[in-house]
């Protein structure tokens, strides 16, 4: 029943004691509403319920209610009803916008200022259905989809809930493939001429133009035993394309003696095409055309090929 003032020897009817009971627990009868809707002073320990298909207000404002009156509010409509602070301030810790069967209570401390103790039931039913879904909110908690193998989850402000599942862009500085190859068999020169030494690789086609690709290098060289003064030189090559000189006179020592010795290197190209791309290593004499090796001892020589994402 509304907020009754008593007398003195009043003496209550059964029907008043029964109504009085129902509003101390919560319940009692209900004042029904179908359109938005402004408290007054007679809502006082009574029970207002909406029942709207649209979208629909409660407004609370000043000097209606004393301290410690109650108002419980309940929506059994399919429209959001939400409580808005007219004149009066509200206050709460959980939201004001109530959903189907979504209920609450406004507590006045004071005639112009209400907290609201909401009594969400239908917001502790998770929206989430599908393994690996996650939790989102926008104005209520929301169902993030799961997205699909090797997604990322990324933030982004024109999505409803400001998360979406989307794929690294390029790989993002990740190793995407690896190639390895060698050469093993002594071969010489006695030409300052560069000529191929058959250690070469190809990797497979590349993600993007923008992916670089590292060569790795071990080599295994050494000028002739009996002339002094000559060393070995070496140069990496994309296809025809010269990309650098390795060496330029690996086992140089002045001195009429084999000199043999291991060539260690890398070298991290941007091809920008995605066309497999084939590398490989030539030799050359240094200083005179008096002879070098390569894969000395048929020691294997490696080339190591890794993609790396843009």
């Amino acid at each position: 029943m509304a907020k009754q003032t008593f007398t003195t020897g009043q003496v209550l009817t059964a029907a008043q004691m029964t109504s009085l009971q129902q509003t101390a627990m919560g319940g009692g009868s209900t004042t029904a509403k179908t359109a938005s809707y402004v408290l007054v002073a007679a809502d006082a320990g009574t029970v207002v319920q909406m029942n709207s298909a649209g979208a629909t207000t409660i407004t609370v404002n000043t000097a209606l209610f004393a301290a410690g009156d109650t108002v419980q509010i309940q929506n059994v409509g399919t429209g959001v009803c939400t409580v808005t602070a007219g004149t009066a301030t509200v206050s709460t810790s959980a939201v004001l916008a109530l959903k189907q069967y979504d209920a609450g209570s406004l507590y006045f401390n004071s005639t112009s200022a209400a907290l609201f103790f909401a009594a969400d039931a239908a917001d502790n039913t998770s929206p989430l259905t599908t393994k690996g879904d996650l939790y989102g909110f926008s104005t209520l908690n929301a169902r993030i989809p799961i997205g699909t193998n090797n997604q990322v989850l990324t933030a982004d402000s024109a999505e409803a809930l400001g998360l979406k599942w989307a794929t690294p862009a390029g790989g993002g500085g990740k190793l995407l493939a690896v190639v390895q190859a060698s050469y093993s068999g002594q071969i010489s020169s006695a030409t300052t001429t560069y000529a191929d030494t058959g250690l070469t690789a190809t990797t497979a086609a590349l993600a993007t133009t923008g992916s670089r690709v590292k060569i790795d290098l071990s080599m295994y060289v050494s000028p002739r035993s009996n002339v002094s003064g000559n060393g070995v030189k070496l140069q990496l090559l994309r296809g025809a394309t010269v990309l650098t000189e390795i060496t330029a006179d690996a086992g140089y020592n002045g001195m009429a003696q084999e000199n043999r010795m291991n060539v260690g290197f890398s070298y991290v190209d941007s091809p920008a095409t995605v066309s497999a791309t084939t590398y490989k290593v030539q030799y050359a004499n240094a200083q005179t055309a008096t002879g070098v090796y390569f894969s000395v001892a048929n020691t294997p020589c490696y080339i190591i090929l890794s993609e790396i994402g843009a």
